[in-house]
C-alpha cells in the first residue's frame, strides 16, 4: 500500500467565478483526500458510485465550512464533482478533451496549451492540463498502471508508452531522454464507422474507386493500404471490412485501433488480438508477428492487421499466400509504388533476413492490391492510387498502375485493365472494366 501525506483541509474559496487556476487546485486536493482515504481504508470499494458517494460528502463538508466561516462560493459543483471523479477515476483534466464533440487527435506536450485536432486542418488550443512537466509524466504514469490490458511501464527505462485507454482511445506518449520534454497523443476513434458510401460523400473515394474496392473486397483480393500518418489509411480499412457479412475475422494490432470488436449491431465474428509489451520485470512480451501467426491458427476467413512495419511482414505476407485471401493491413508510404521498398526493408530487417529476390517473389505470390491514399494542400484526404501486383522479376515486384486521381482532381480514373489473377477474380465478382469486351 503507498504511504499517504495528510492533505490540509480545503480553504472555501471566497470570491466569486473562481478562475482555472483556482478550480484546478480544489479539484487537486480534493482528489488527493479522496485518494488518502481510499488508501487508508482497503475495504473501501473504489468504484464510481462509492467514489462519487465520498466526493458528495467532501463537498458537502466544504459547503458547511464556508458556511460557518461566512465565506460565498460560487463554484459550479456539477463541473466540480466531475473533475474530482476524473482525477480519482480517469486522466483528470484529459477526460474532459475526450468527450469534447468531433475531435479526432489530442497533442499535448509538457505544460503548453493543448492542441486539438479535428481533422481537416481544423485545430484548436485549449488551456495546459499539467501545470509542469513532471505532472505530465506522473499523469502518463497514472494511465499506464492501470492499463486495461495491464500494468504497462513508463519510466527512464521504458521511454516509450503505446497503450489502450478504457474508452478504446489509443495512447503514444515518450518521456524526456527520447524528446526534448513529455510528449502525449491521444488518438479517438469516431463515434460510429464510416462505410464506403460515406466515404464517397465526404469525398475521399469517387465512384470509380469505390466500384472497383467493392469489387475487390468481394473477389477476396489481398489488399494493402498504403498514406501517410494520419492520412485515414485506419478509416480506409474499417470501410472496407464494413462491406462483408457473415465472416471470422482475427485483427491483429500492437494497440486495438480498428475496434470491430466492438461493433454491436454485426454479424461478423471478430476475434482480436493485440500485442503486449514486455512487463516491468522485462519479459512476457508478445509480438504481433506471433500473433499474426496464431491467427492463422483459429480458423479465419481473412487475417486483418492493423498496421505492418516490422517482423509481422513476413508472417502477414505468408498469411496472405496461406489461403486466407481477403486478408488486408495497413502500411505507411509515400506512393503506391513504394509500397514494395518498404515491404522489402521490413522484410531485410526481420529475423528471417529475407533477400530483396525472396521478397519481391513472397511479395509477387502474396499481394494482390496496394490502394493509397493522398493528401491535399488542404488536408482533404483522397484514394490517390489503385495498383495491381502481377508478380515479381528477380529483385523486382511487377505491378499496374489500374486507378489513378490527383489533388487536383475531384474523380480519378482507370488507366489500366486488370490482368491475370486480379482480372479473373474480379471478373467473378461481377466487376465488369469498362475496357474489357
Amino acid at each position: 500500500m503507498r504511504t499517504m501525506h495528510h492533505t490540509p483541509d480545503l480553504a472555501p474559496v471566497d470570491q466569486p467565478g473562481p478562475g482555472e487556476n483556482a478550480v484546478r487546485a480544489i479539484t487537486v486536493e480534493l482528489a488527493a483526500r479522496v485518494t488518502e482515504h481510499l488508501a487508508t481504508h482497503p475495504n473501501h470499494a473504489a468504484d464510481t458510485e462509492s467514489v462519487t458517494h465520498l466526493v458528495d460528502q467532501l463537498m458537502e463538508e466544504r459547503a458547511r465550512t464556508a458556511l460557518v466561516q461566512g465565506t460565498r462560493v460560487t463554484v459550479d459543483e456539477p463541473r466540480l464533482r466531475r473533475l474530482v471523479l476524473d482525477h480519482v477515476l480517469g486522466l483528470g483534466p484529459i477526460e474532459e478533451l475526450l468527450v469534447e464533440p468531433g475531435v479526432q487527435n489530442i497533442h499535448i506536450t509538457g505544460s503548453e496549451e493543448v492542441v486539438l485536432d479535428f481533422g481537416g486542418g481544423h485545430k484548436e488550443h485549449r488551456p495546459a492540463v499539467a501545470a509542469s512537466d513532471d505532472e505530465l509524466v506522473a499523469l502518463v504514469q497514472w494511465a499506464a498502471a492501470r492499463a486495461p490490458g495491464g500494468e504497462r511501464r513508463f519510466d527512464v527505462a521504458a521511454p516509450i508508452l503505446s497503450m489502450e485507454l478504457p474508452g478504446g482511445e489509443r495512447l503514444s506518449a515518450v518521456m524526456p531522454g527520447v524528446a526534448a520534454r513529455p510528449t502525449l497523443t491521444i488518438r479517438r476513434h469516431p463515434a460510429r464507422y464510416l462505410r464506403l458510401r460515406d466515404l464517397a460523400r465526404s469525398g475521399m473515394i469517387d465512384q470509380t474507386a469505390q466500384e472497383l474496392l467493392r469489387a475487390a473486397v468481394g473477389a477476396r483480393l489481398n489488399v494493402l493500404i498504403s498514406g501517410a500518418t494520419n492520412s485515414g489509411k485506419t478509416t480506409l480499412l474499417r470501410a472496407l471490412l464494413g462491406a462483408l457479412e457473415g465472416e471470422r475475422l482475427v485483427t491483429v494490432e500492437d494497440a486495438f485501433e480498428l475496434g470491430l470488436h466492438r461493433l454491436p449491431d454485426t454479424d461478423l465474428d471478430v476475434q482480436a488480438l493485440q500485442g503486449r509489451p514486455a512487463n516491468v520485470e522485462g519479459i512476457g512480451d508478445i509480438s504481433v508477428a506471433e500473433l499474426v501467426r496464431a491467427a492463422l491458427r483459429m480458423c479465419p476467413d481473412r487475417v486483418i492487421v492493423g498496421e505492418t512495419r516490422g517482423a509481422e511482414t513476413i508472417a502477414l505476407l505468408n498469411a496472405m499466400s496461406m489461403g486466407t485471401d481477403g486478408s488486408m493491413s495497413t502500411i505507411h508510404a509515400s506512393s503506391s509504388r513504394q509500397v514494395f521498398a518498404k515491404l522489402a526493408a521490413y522484410c531485410a530487417q526481420s529475423p528471417e533476413r529475407l533477400t530483396a529476390s525472396a521478397t519481391a517473389s513472397l511479395v509477387g505470390a502474396a499481394l494482390h492490391l496496394v490502394v493509397h491514399i493522398d493528401t491535399s494542400h488542404a488536408g482533404e484526404r483522397y484514394v490517390a492510387s489503385v495498383r495491381e501486383v502481377v508478380g515479381a522479376e528477380g529483385e523486382q515486384v511487377i505491378s499496374n498502375e489500374l486507378y489513378l486521381r490527383t489533388s487536383h482532381t475531384c474523380s480519378g480514373e482507370l488507366v489500366c485493365a486488370p490482368s491475370g489473377v486480379v482480372a479473373d477474380r474480379l471478373h467473378r465478382a461481377g466487376y465488369t472494366f469498362r475496357g474489357w469486351v
